[in-house]
């Protein structure tokens, strides 16, 4: 599918400071615009030079008024809102303005301290009867947000808004709220309990972690649904690499949480001298969106300074929006915001870390084995068990498996040995255990035990004794079983050239020694993606109606984040890879993801389907256990049938 570009209006900038004008002699720039056919009116944001002002001096933003027509002639310019609440003392920002039941909503950003910290920026609204005088103003979130726009009619019979939140506490994320009265949307308790299952409204947008999302203008409502543009941000956090982008979202008409077409990247970048220069430069961040004549005209703030449009032709681009093959990014949920294992520092083997574990369903529980670490780096594994997937309660306080043979035994003080990394499959009344065993001198290597299922059930720890199945002078690791044979062969994946995931194919599962893994078949990293510098898998795969469902890691050559995604396999074919998301899965995100004893790592060895949701345990920055899910249907629906 080849690109989309806006064309930029010849008499841009639209709208620019005033020097004459002390409110905006510094800066004028996103404004959200309403279409009143002869006349365009612009609610902008406007600042001042710096002013004095409780003993401290800043540029203070107010809203503007202007009107221009067909011309971008600007006429009956004048300051509309100004700070008059706690909520608003210190600045009102960027208004997104709404007509609904024969009044203006206009929702903007209050400053209630100077300097802003996230605790002071939230949504306020005005409203008004006829765009001169404010009749109302109320403090809408309770919590930090910018950005929130009105749908400009009801849909099913509810007043429907979209808002950015925790823009200051990143990650910030777009999600939509839904009111039965227009007085719910200034209600802080029904604010207080939104927010706290916030999550569930969430619009799937970002594609990375390191994407920043903050929504754009008031939806435009087409045929084939509601266009949506919103400010898309890559590298939000290197100020080297930051891209400020506009792109888009195709919302259903009848529910705005359904994404039916996107863009894939923005469709406008910085590039022109008023984008790349001014108080804030190389930025554009869009504000107001109309439809005039089959065309889309996007507004959009440019460096911070001036108001700016740009024009898309409706009907190609709605057919662009359309054809994405990409609507929605499947994201896993955490289940908990904290770790579900921690270290015990009562228990020396697993006092530095519990990470990296296996997960089993059976007999109606799901069964963990993760990898432990002691304080002088020795590896082992240890055992939970939980009903529900979520509380593990059952701990034994002494590991199930631990170092047997020298080719895990440690052989220098304090350096890392052991077992590491399990994954765990039954199959043939037996639970086979693949892991990597480690001595701390030659390179790391795939070992397998096995333990019976009746064994298993007893929690009898009796595992044979392991062999190495891997090359001892290659580097392998991350291997495992498939569930079934296909076309008679047991399948195992591993690790190759320490990049790739390499497929075998064996007869049987009795390795007696000098029988190594090779690699008949390989999936490889992919080039300026998020698994470009290697991959590995996470559990065993997963026998669905697409395919083999295999969880895996990739680790990008751009950040070196371990971040998780899926791919699909042919169900009587493993080396045929019928689908691999494009974007990944899971993230580190969570302040316990991204610092441990390896830093910004999601890491799994196992997943569970329960529920009709995928279950996936992983390791958070090497030091403790997370569990993340999402419903089967959502993962799956991108995968062709």
């Amino acid at each position: 599918m080849g690109k989309i570009r806006a064309e930029r209006c010849s008499h841009n900038p639209v709208l620019s400071p005033n020097e004459r004008l002390l409110w905006q002699a510094k800066a004028v720039f996103n404004a959200s615009a309403i279409d009143f056919g002869d006349e365009i009116a612009f609610l902008y944001r406007a600042e001042s030079e710096e002013q004095e002002f409780e003993g401290r001096s800043y540029r203070v933003s107010t809203i503007g008024y202007a009107q221009g027509n067909n011309e971008c002639e600007i006429s009956n310019v004048r300051q509309f809102i100004t700070p008059s609440e706690e909520w608003d003392k210190y600045g009102c920002e960027d208004p997104r303005v709404t007509k609904i039941d024969d009044k203006y909503l206009i929702f903007y950003t209050g400053l209630s301290n100077f300097p802003p910290n996230a605790d002071s920026i939230k949504v306020g609204v005005a409203i008004s009867d006829d765009l001169k005088t404010v009749s109302e103003k109320h403090l809408v979130t309770p919590f930090n947000a910018k950005a929130m726009v009105l749908f400009p009619e009801k849909i099913n019979n509810q007043y429907v808004a979209i808002l950015t939140i925790n823009t200051d506490l990143p990650p910030s994320h777009i999600a939509i709220a839904r009111f039965d009265r227009l007085e719910q949307i200034w209600d802080q308790e029904f604010w207080k309990d939104w927010y706290r299952e916030y999550e569930k409204h969430i619009l799937s947008v970002p594609r990375l972690n390191t994407d920043h999302v903050e929504v754009g203008a008031v939806p435009v409502k087409t045929e084939d649904g509601w266009v949506f543009v919103y400010s898309h941000i890559q590298h939000y956090h290197d100020q080297q690499r930051r891209v400020f982008g506009i792109e888009a979202l195709l919302l259903d008409l009848e529910d705005p949480m359904k994404i039916v077409g996107r863009t894939r990247d923005p469709f406008l970048k910085p590039e022109l001298d008023y984008e790349l220069k001014g108080i804030i430069p190389n930025v554009i961040f869009p504000s107001g969106l109309i439809l005039r004549d089959d065309e889309l005209w996007v507004y959009y703030g440019a460096a911070d300074t001036v108001v700016a449009m740009a024009k898309l032709q409706l009907e190609p681009f709605l057919s662009y929006l359309k054809q994405s093959e990409y609507f929605v990014v499947p994201k896993l949920v955490r289940d908990r915001k904290m770790p579900i294992l921690l270290p015990d520092k009562d228990q020396s083997w697993r006092e530095q870390a519990v990470f990296n574990t296996a997960a089993v369903l059976a007999n109606d529980k799901v069964h963990l084995f993760f990898r432990a670490m002691s304080w002088d780096n020795t590896s082992t594994i240890g055992y939970a068990s939980s009903e529900n997937g979520i509380d593990f309660k059952d701990q034994p306080r002494e590991p199930v498996y631990i170092p047997r043979m020298d080719f895990e035994q440690k052989t220098k003080p304090n350096g890392f040995s052991g077992c590491e990394d399990p994954r765990m499959t039954l199959i043939d009344g037996k639970f086979y255990m693949f892991y990597t065993a480690y001595n701390g001198s030659n390179p790391p290597q795939v070992a397998l035990t096995s333990i019976s299922e009746e064994n298993f059930n007893n929690r009898q720890w009796l595992w044979s004794d392991p062999v190495l199945i891997s090359d001892p002078n290659t580097d392998n690791k991350n291997a495992c079983l498939f569930p079934e044979k296909i076309n008679g062969k047991y399948v195992i994946l591993h690790r190759a050239l320490g990049h790739e995931i390499a497929i075998d194919l064996v007869s049987d599962l009795e390795f007696t020694g000098g029988e190594w893994l090779q690699k008949e078949g390989s999936i490889s990293p992919r080039p300026g993606h998020w698994d470009s510098a290697k991959i590995g898998i996470a559990g065993p795969p997963m026998r669905t109606e697409k395919g083999w469902l295999l969880v895996y890691h990739g680790v990008s050559e751009d950040d070196k984040n371990y971040r998780l995604g899926y791919l699909v396999m042919d169900i009587n074919d493993p080396f045929r890879v019928i689908f691999r998301s494009e974007y990944p899965i899971l993230e580190p995100i969570e302040k316990w993801e991204k610092e441990g004893i390896v830093n910004h790592v999601v890491f799994s060895c196992g997943s569970v389907i329960k529920d009709d949701k995928l279950h996936v345990y992983y390791g958070g920055a090497d030091r403790v256990i997370g569990v993340a899910s999402i419903e089967m249907e959502k993962l799956l629906a991108p995968v062709p049938s």
